[in-house]
């Protein structure tokens, strides 16, 4: 954050936001543009007739009194933006940042940025774009590296940067682990990365491995990962403050690849199964950031890691497996695997009391048919924890709905061998899949059920599409903004 002239910088590229005007486009009012280079762009935008629109991102060059590259991001709003008008701002600089990949390693964004909300939405926007996975390119394209957002409040939001940086640093981390292919992924090199990565941090970590989890009673996890020659871990983090708040827990899917089991996929639905463990690396992230922004909120962690495939001694429909709390669960189909490892956690999780317990997996194909692909689907046994995340989600602009917990669909999933079945009838099955995962949720010291949300993120884990806004393509770290924003609000 500066708020000296963009010409102070030694910035390659700038930046700057378009408005619609009309049919066409302008460039959105900011102190610091020359009004010749302002006049030039507005009619350099209406010769090639920009609109303005979301991810409409334009590049010019030869601008009177400035020999760099400019580029106009357009972020599909009406007027001049206004503090309401953060999301958009932030899709508009991360769209900006994932269009100098490899044009400019330094980027001065010249946005309208007069208050802090808009100053911090232009900084998160650049951060969360300026990603790129190049781990295993012959030649890697680099992504923006330097990034100075120019605001007349820049002395009032450098608090707000920082945060930034912090949590675009783990996000990244998230998004390196999803992308990174199940051959390197496995379980034990999951927990491997882990304890590295916390390594030098305010972060605690403790890894289970599979004779361990057997002694512990984790049918779960054991059983999911019986068909692999590479057996599963469970991975505790806790992060514990002086004089915490509140205490979180929070619990991670993580099946590092998904072959569906014996229950066997297509081939077509395995191509981005790598992606089955973004619900632990999301909330690994997560508890890095809350750790590393040092807030007064208790943090214990569950990644629940397993590789689902169709080994030898692979899990059969109709096995009964028993969970961690004891409860038995017949298999019905092997595909169904995730909610089984989250079961375990869960019921680790109930164990430590937390005022709050949230899960989050990429749990089921009923969430996408649902929401689409960009919206995780939000399931809780209190109202209040729901209202919670979802204000806590639209604050940091990812999109996530509310969806009821019909406990009539449970009657489908009574076992005639075992205390219940995992999987219910398929109308409603991303409820049914949540309702499985509520028998896992323990009580608090007073009785009741703790209060307990389940974030299902198999749309926006993964974008297998294009890239749009701050989101790249493949992974997305969806979610780790949302955990690190509801627990500022309860620090």
């Amino acid at each position: 954050m500066t708020d000296r002239p963009t010409a102070k910088t030694r910035a390659q590229a700038l930046a700057l936001l378009s408005v619609k005007d009309g049919e066409g486009a302008r460039i959105a009012a900011v102190d610091g543009l020359a009004a010749a280079a302002r006049d030039h762009l507005n009619s350099a935008l209406a010769t090639v007739g920009a609109t303005a629109g979301e991810d409409e991102v334009l590049r010019f060059s030869g601008i009177p009194g400035d020999d760099r590259l400019v580029l106009v991001s357009g972020c599909g709003l009406a007027q001049d933006p206004t503090d309401d008008d953060a999301e958009a701002i932030r899709r508009a600089a991360g769209a900006a940042a994932r269009a100098l990949a490899g044009k400019a390693d330094k980027a001065s964004f010249l946005f309208p940025a007069s208050t802090p909300a808009l100053a911090t939405a232009v900084a998160e926007g650049a951060l969360f774009g300026a990603y790129a996975f190049n781990a295993y390119r012959s030649k890697p394209t680099k992504p923006l590296g330097g990034i100075t957002v120019h605001t007349p409040v820049a002395t009032k939001v450098r608090a707000a940067a920082k945060r930034a940086q912090i949590v675009a640093t783990h996000q990244a981390w998230a998004r390196d682990l999803i992308n990174t292919p199940p051959l390197d992924l496995f379980p034990g090199s999951f927990a491997d990365r882990a304890k590295e990565y916390f390594a030098d941090s305010k972060v605690r970590v403790q890894v289970l491995d599979e004779v361990a989890l057997a002694k512990q009673g984790c049918g779960g996890l054991i059983g999911v990962g019986r068909g692999s020659a590479r057996p599963p871990r469970l991975v505790k983090l806790t992060y514990q403050p002086a004089r915490a708040k509140s205490h979180l827990a929070l619990v991670g899917k993580g099946i590092t690849f998904d072959s569906g089991g014996l229950c066997l996929k297509p081939a077509t639905g395995m191509i981005t199964m790598k992606d089955d463990m973004s619900g632990a690396a999301v909330v690994a992230a997560a508890t890095a950031a809350i750790a590393e922004l040092g807030l007064p909120i208790a943090v214990t962690t569950y990644l629940c890691l397993a590789e689902n495939m169709t080994g030898a001694d692979a899990q059969r429909p109709g096995d009964v497996v028993t969970m961690h709390n004891g409860k038995s669960v017949e298999i019905i189909n092997t595909d169904a695997e995730g909610r089984l490892v989250m079961a375990d956690g869960l019921s680790f999780a109930s164990e430590v009391k937390p005022d709050l317990v949230i899960d989050v997996a990429t749990l089921t194909g009923a969430a996408v048919l649902a929401l689409g692909p960009r919206t995780t689907a939000v399931l809780t046994n209190n109202d209040a924890v729901s209202d919670e995340v979802l204000h806590a989600a639209q604050a940091v602009g990812e999109s996530m709905w509310p969806i009821p917990l019909l406990h009539h669909l449970k009657a489908d999933m009574s076992s005639n061998v075992a205390d219940v079945k995992h999987t219910g009838r398929r109308e409603g099955g991303m409820i049914t899949a949540a309702l499985f995962l509520e028998e896992f949720v323990g009580t608090g010291a007073d009785g009741e059920a703790l209060p307990w949300a389940h974030l299902d993120i198999a749309g926006p884990a993964y974008n297998d599409g294009t890239a749009y806004g701050y989101t790249p393509v493949g992974a997305t770290g969806h979610a780790v903004r949302t955990l690190v924003a509801l627990a500022e609000g309860r620090a």
